[in-house]
């Protein structure tokens, strides 16, 4: 029984090298290695023994394959353009948006502080008044201008 089990073993282990070696470099797909492993083989015939309308369809088809990838390179291409100037003018346009930010934030700080200015102003103005009736004065000095 044990000597049953270690020949499946041995024959198991010998079984799977050829699979581990092949594993470890895989051929290209198409290649003459790749073709080969499949028992494939790749011989062009000479001129002579080639068919011309075989020649001329496969030339046709391969001009064909051709035309369809420079017109999607193209196309690509001009994709890829398109969106690198939109991108460009998303940029542009948040920059300014960034700009107009800045500079609504800007105005509202300074409106802020000119508010804040005229409330001390006029709380400064209004307790000059009030000592001026207190001390039975008349007074005429004029109130701070709004902001």
């Amino acid at each position: 029984m044990i000597r049953m089990t270690l020949t499946a073993a041995v024959a198991l282990a010998l079984a799977a090298v050829p699979v581990i070696a092949r594993s470890q470099s895989a051929p290209t797909p198409g290649s003459e290695e790749w073709l080969r492993l499949r028992g494939e083989q790749y011989h062009r015939a000479p001129d002579s023994e080639q068919n011309p309308a075989e020649v001329a369809a496969t030339a046709r088809l391969n001009a064909e394959i051709a035309a369809r990838n420079a017109a999607a390179a193209e196309a690509e291409a001009g994709a890829m353009a398109s969106f690198e100037e939109r991108n460009a003018q998303w940029r542009a346009e948040t920059a300014r948006l960034e700009t107009e930010r800045a500079q609504w934030e800007a105005n509202v700080a300074a409106a802020n502080a000119a508010r804040a200015q005229w409330e001390r102003d006029n709380a400064a103005w209004e307790a000059e008044m009030e000592a001026c009736r207190l001390a039975g004065r008349v007074c005429l000095t004029p109130r701070p201008p709004r902001p």
